[in-house]
């Protein structure tokens, strides 16, 4: 397994692609409300990364037939958008954008709260955005790759929730998905070895409640086993000799506000957020 070092100017092009990755995530999270299809995500993604220069690297990838991944409730990742999706207050939703720019790609998500919603889905998008930050807080060269894992998976599980363990990080640069994988459960002190100059992403899906998860007739959508909620932060990092880079740090709102006007009556329009 060979993993890529980047320096110099490739460093820049992969700021560059991070960045406007992390632009579009938060163009789209400037437009988020009830009512908005999971299919209008997906349109503004097209949109915005073409404003941008770039090209969304997931669509075909492997076949995948949108150019983002929405992820709503217990979706844990890769839910395709559909035009009779639609947000209502209460729901959370994960926006996973990749965009490809100058030969490198950039990736990175997060879980938006849509308008006023329960204890429970609040604690499980905080502790998932603090699992991926304790995850970065121990990188630098020389760490393990294990470490990474031990830190989100300790939060986790102090905090009452599980780690999906069949998805992980990866090594992105001229591929989106690169070597190495980066398990979000391990044991400290074990994998390989950091290197200053290797980028990676974490990213781990936290469940409010077991670890189990189960794909959907499409070949994509993947749910909890148990039907409880779970959400999704993710950066792309570069390893530094004194930590890291968050190359996609961007700040987002991550709580939606509902005006009165935009809630849901009942008959056809309740039934769109079903």
């Amino acid at each position: 397994m060979t993993i890529p070092l980047f320096k110099g100017s490739d460093v820049e092009r992969l700021r560059r692609a991070s960045q406007a990755a992390a632009g579009t995530l938060a163009y789209v999270a400037s437009r988020l409300a009830p009512g908005v299809s999971t299919a209008d995500i997906d349109a503004w993604v097209r949109e915005d990364t073409a404003r941008r220069g770039g090209k969304p690297s997931q669509l075909g990838f492997h076949g995948f037939p949108a150019t983002v991944c929405t992820s709503r409730n217990q979706v844990v990742c890769h839910g395709i958008p559909r035009p009779d999706e639609h947000l209502a207050p209460g729901d959370i939703i994960n926006v996973d954008v990749t965009t490809f720019l100058d030969g490198f790609h950039g990736d990175t998500s997060a879980t938006f709260l849509i308008g006023d919603v329960s204890a429970e889905a609040r604690h499980v998008v905080d502790v998932a955005r603090r699992c991926r930050d304790a995850g970065i807080a121990v990188v630098r060269h020389g760490a393990r790759l294990g470490d990474i894992g031990a830190a989100i998976e300790e939060l986790a599980r102090k905090e009452g929730c599980s780690v999906v363990e069949e998805f992980g990080g990866h090594g992105i640069g001229h591929q989106m998905h690169a070597p190495p994988v980066v398990p979000h459960t391990g044991k400290r002190g074990t994998g390989i070895k950091l290197r200053s100059g290797m980028v990676l992403t974490v990213e781990p899906m936290v469940n409010l409640g077991r670890p189990g998860i189960r794909v959907m007739p499409d070949g994509w959508t993947v749910v909890t086993e148990d039907g409880r909620l779970s959400a999704q932060f993710e950066h792309t990092i570069l390893v530094t000799r004194e930590g890291c880079e968050v190359l996609t740090r961007q700040e987002l709102p991550l709580t939606i506000p509902v005006l009165v006007s935009q809630h849901f009556g009942t008959g056809a329009e309740a039934a769109h957020g079903a």
